[in-house]
């Protein structure tokens, strides 16, 4: 996605993009250092550009993107940085479409529901505490621990559905 694409779907989404970027960096820096972890150069670019998409975005196009910024990083390299990226809850990979976002309540990985919009890729995540405790609570029925849940619910947002 090219500069001018970023600031056209910024500008789409009423608010001031950049600013959206720089808040979900400063968040990530700051977990970091309470957890005492590492948020590397290459980390922190990652997230950067997931954030910069502002819709689901691809290892591959992740790995495209760096090149252009003149680094040569492998694959592996690219998927370590969007694992480390998930741990700690500042993406998600969006299984159905084989990407990732930006997470909207970073630190908190374990749970999220999106829905997707196969018209225009817009996704929206949602934290709805009677979703996550519906799921524990059948889960718990079977005795199945859950440990996580990412719930994709793919469907057509209200922008298409007037198109």
């Amino acid at each position: 996605m090219s500069d001018t694409e970023i600031a056209s779907d910024a500008q789409e989404h009423g608010h001031d993009h950049d600013v959206c970027i720089q808040d979900a960096l400063d968040t990530a820096v700051d977990i970091c250092n309470e957890r005492g972890i590492r948020l590397t150069f290459l980390r922190k670019r990652v997230l950067e550009l997931v954030w910069q998409a502002h819709k689901p975005i691809g290892a591959y196009t992740i790995l495209s993107q760096l090149s252009t910024d003149g680094r040569q990083v492998a694959p592996p390299t690219v998927y370590r940085a969007l694992d480390f990226l998930m741990e700690e809850g500042f993406v998600h990979r969006l299984t159905s479409l084989n990407a990732f976002i930006g997470c909207s309540e970073p630190g908190h990985s374990a749970h999220g529901q999106f829905l997707i919009c196969t018209e225009c890729s817009e996704v929206t995540e949602m934290q709805d505490m009677g979703v996550i405790e519906s799921i524990e609570a059948c889960a718990a029925e079977k005795g199945f621990n859950v440990q996580g849940q990412i719930v994709e619910v793919i469907g057509i947002c209200p922008m298409c559905q007037v198109k």
